[in-house]
């Protein structure tokens, strides 16, 4: 009776439904093939396009696309992508390894009848095995047609005429499979011919890859890495796929735009994407959902990287003997959802961009710019130097007005108004009939030094450690430690990095280098070693120090030998846009590179 493994065993065929362009059943599809050994494979596919199939076979594990015209007066043309997560392709691939024959069952003239192809979430295959998924998939059979009868006895007449002693595995769709069981049942005819249409193998662009695909290009990347160990839990673990694929996107995120993913964010973004692939009545959420999640959760900036690491396919290249397309969702699917990921917050203004304007330059190849560092000097892009003293600025007077709270006494009013009726008390003693007011005790000494921590680095990921001296009156001494700046070229040799920590200190050069400075050994990282310098290089009895928590209190008794006071600012209490901002740094290889740094940094 049909929903049991010896169903479909009919004599010397063997019948192995699957799910079209999904990585679980191309796992299972390689495990059957490796572990039978049939001597024949019969396949799902159209027996017209099987030369453009076996090229596309001997460029893998690049991606390739088929392209035809449906019809003769259509005006729209058919793209199919092949590609190595997809089960007619990996039975392909399979059989050949094998030395297995090959047919492929689909007629000339009659093209495939469009389908229901609502499946069940595919990775419930890991859970229940494939012979439960398929059983469970037959209980409620497809409605079926005209069409359908008339597809599956094509296909039954190539496979009636199989070698009946040969072994014989039959690769088909899911919803087509009983089809084609009820038309063996008896003698088909041959099908009608037509004319051979013209078809063609294209190569897709990889930025394209994302698009087009069933499976996005980052799952069959590691699809195609495990596929040779035949290692069905990680070939087909799309949860554990996705979970690195937000790894990668994060380190991307902290490289390009200076900020990371909070351990809340990450538990949100797992709740939401499970109750997205829930409203679709999935088990695990697609690529589109994963980008709407990225978006909602963090940002737009983050969605794109989640995007862009999904995109990533090592072995697609951008040029061949084939030509190379760049093919949109509509050109492949008749339907598709868009989404708009906005980089940066536009305005109608900066949109209007003047005609001829150069866009941002790329490497002409890997590691281009790299080359181009000789090491001889570094320097900082003085608009950035603008902006992290305005910042310096600001944090010094903030600090001034910390300190004038603190020394705002209240009394009531007697002879004297003082330096203002303070409305808030007077409202608040209201019923004693009395004015209050303030005054503002004088504060002694002025802000200097201001060290900035935005990470005391526990896991040493801030490895460049540097000191660099103002250029000109107004410009302070920097040291701070940050990752590597030339590990991420973005221009021929600038490098861009993340502060985890900086002290700047006026006036300038005087500064000796503060990282092998012996009088700072006593510290026991480095946010501690920036603050006894700033202790030590401010000319200001005040020190501003920034960061998630307070210093130990040692450093209040150090600063009080040396006569300075610490004014402590949780960094929490600071914008984080104006954190975002200041916390990227550039750093130039040589005063020369200052020209063409505007070409590459805004």
């Amino acid at each position: 009776m049909p929903g049991s493994a010896e169903d479909l065993q009919r004599g010397h065929l063997r019948y192995f439904p699957v799910v079209p362009g999904r990585v679980e059943f191309a796992a299972e599809v390689r495990r059957a093939i490796l572990q039978t050994r049939p001597r024949l494979v019969a396949l799902e596919l159209p027996a017209w396009l099987e030369p453009l199939y076996r090229q596309a076979l001997a460029r893998m594990p690049q991606m390739s696309v088929i392209a035809y015209q449906e019809d003769e007066d259509a005006e729209r043309g058919v793209y199919v992508a092949v590609e190595p997560a997809d089960p007619f392709v990996e039975a392909l691939r399979s059989a050949e390894e094998t030395g297995a024959e090959v047919v492929f069952l689909e007629p000339d003239a009659i093209d495939r009848p469009h389908l229901p192809d609502l499946y069940p979430d595919t990775w419930a295959v890991r859970v229940t095995g494939h012979q439960k998924y398929v059983d469970a998939y037959r209980l409620h059979p497809q409605p079926r047609n005209d069409e359908t009868a008339e597809h599956a006895a094509a296909m039954a007449w190539r496979l009636q005429g199989a070698d009946p002693e040969r072994s014989v595995l039959v690769v088909l769709s899911l919803n087509l499979m009983d089809a084609v069981m009820d038309a063996m049942e008896q003698p088909q005819d041959p099908p009608r011919r037509r004319a051979m249409r013209e078809a063609q193998l294209l190569n897709p662009h990889p930025d394209c890859l994302s698009s087009i695909t069933q499976e996005y290009p980052f799952l069959q990347e590691r699809y195609e890495h495990f596929r040779t160990l035949m290692l069905p839990d990680e070939l087909a673990d799309r949860r554990h796929t996705q979970v690195e694929l937000f790894k990668e996107a994060e380190q991307n995120y902290i490289a390009q735009a200076g900020e990371r993913v909070t351990h809340w964010q990450r538990r949100m973004l797992a709740r939401y994407t499970r109750n997205l692939a829930m409203m679709e009545n999935q088990l695990v959420a697609g690529l589109f959902d994963l980008t709407v999640a990225a978006r909602a959760i963090v940002d737009d900036n983050f969605a794109w990287e989640v995007w862009k690491a999904a995109n990533t396919y090592v072995w697609q290249e951008d040029h061949g003997p084939l030509e190379t397309v760049n093919l949109s969702a509509e050109d492949v699917f008749l339907f598709s959802r868009k989404m708009r990921l906005r980089r940066r917050t536009p305005r109608r203004k900066q949109q209007l961009m003047p005609r001829g304007l150069k866009r941002r330059p790329k490497e002409s190849f890997p590691g281009e710019w790299a080359r181009q560092i000789d090491g001889d000097a570094i320097c900082s892009y003085p608009p950035e130097d603008i902006v992290i003293e305005d910042y310096g600025k600001f944090l010094r007077q903030r600090a001034k007005s910390l300190l004038s709270e603190e020394r705002v006494r209240v009394e009531p009013f007697t002879t004297s108004t003082l330096d203002g009726i303070d409305i808030r008390e007077t409202i608040r003693n209201w019923h004693q009939g009395k004015i209050y007011v303030r005054k503002f005790d004088r504060m002694a000494g002025e802000v200097g030094a201001v060290v900035v921590i935005f990470d005391e680095d526990q896991a040493d990921r801030y490895t460049y450690l540097t000191t660099w001296l103002g250029e000109n009156q107004n410009e302070s001494d920097m040291a701070f430690y940050s990752t590597p700046p030339f590990d991420h070229m973005v221009g021929p040799g600038i490098g861009r990095a993340e502060y985890g920590g900086f002290l700047m200190a006026l006036p300038p050069r005087r500064m000796f280098d503060v990282w092998s400075d012996p009088d700072y050994d006593f510290a026991e990282n480095k946010a501690e070693r920036l603050l006894l310098a700033g202790l030590d290089y401010s000319v200001e009895r005040h020190v501003v120090y920034v960061a998630a928590k307070p210093p130990r209190s040692i450093f209040r008794s150090i600063a009080s030998h040396l006569n300075r006071q610490i004014i402590y600012i949780p960094i929490g209490q600071m914008s984080p846009t104006r954190l975002r901002r200041i916390r990227v740094v550039h750093v130039l290889d040589g005063y020369e590179r200052r020209k063409a740094a505007k070409d590459y940094l805004w």
